[in-house]
């Protein structure tokens, strides 16, 4: 099957090809090239429909299944703050250490050194035209510093219930098992079964 990711992030790229081996997974600009899909939601099922949607429209192809995901991270402390804004949480085309040291400021403004988070991954999956939605979750902890360079985005500064490491220092395979994005995809492959 043809799974074409509405994404040009390199590390959920690399992601979905682990998780999803037996597929013919590209990113959706080697098919149409770059476009700028605005992400104007405020859930993460909003924006992964809207970006998965985009993509399909211009690929204008039955045949393929677009996928996309919108994630992020949510800190309860802070209204849950990032939230959808995740990925630009210190400012448009931030990169994962300025939206890290940001979260660490606000941790440190709040004179704490770790409190309760959660990721949360929305996948949306067009295929002919219909929009099916499966949502994962993963719980832990964040903490006010960087620790670990395996991962990407939050995973230096987030540990997951029941360990003691972030997700920056824990083995590809644990994190894997754990992830939200894992979790969402177990779900849209059991929709991929039915509507295939």
């Amino acid at each position: 099957m043809k799974i074409v990711l509405a994404t040009s992030n390199k590390g959920k790229i690399e992601e979905f090809k682990k998780l999803m081996p037996n597929d013919d997974v590209c990113a959706f600009e080697t098919l149409i090239g770059k476009i700028d899909i605005e992400e104007t939601g405020t859930t993460f099922k909003e924006n992964a429909v809207i970006k998965a949607k985009a993509v399909y429209d211009k690929i204008a192809d039955e045949k393929v299944v677009v996928i996309s995901d919108d994630s992020g991270i949510s800190v309860p402390l802070f209204n849950n703050e990032p939230g959808v804004y995740s990925a630009r949480y210190a400012g448009k085309d931030a990169t994962d250490c300025a939206n890290n040291e940001k979260l660490i400021s606000k941790l440190n403004a709040h004179n704490v050194t770790t409190t309760k988070a959660f990721y949360t991954a929305c996948i949306a999956m067009v295929y002919k035209n219909e929009v099916y939605t499966v949502h994962g979750w993963m719980y832990g902890r964040v903490i006010d510093k960087c620790i670990g360079s395996k991962g990407f985005g939050y995973d230096p500064m987030f540990i997951p219930d029941g360990f003691e490491q972030t997700l920056g220092e824990l083995d590809s395979e644990v994190k894997k098992a754990l992830s939200h994005r894992s979790r969402a995809l177990k779900l849209a492959k059991k929709v991929l079964d039915v509507i295939l």
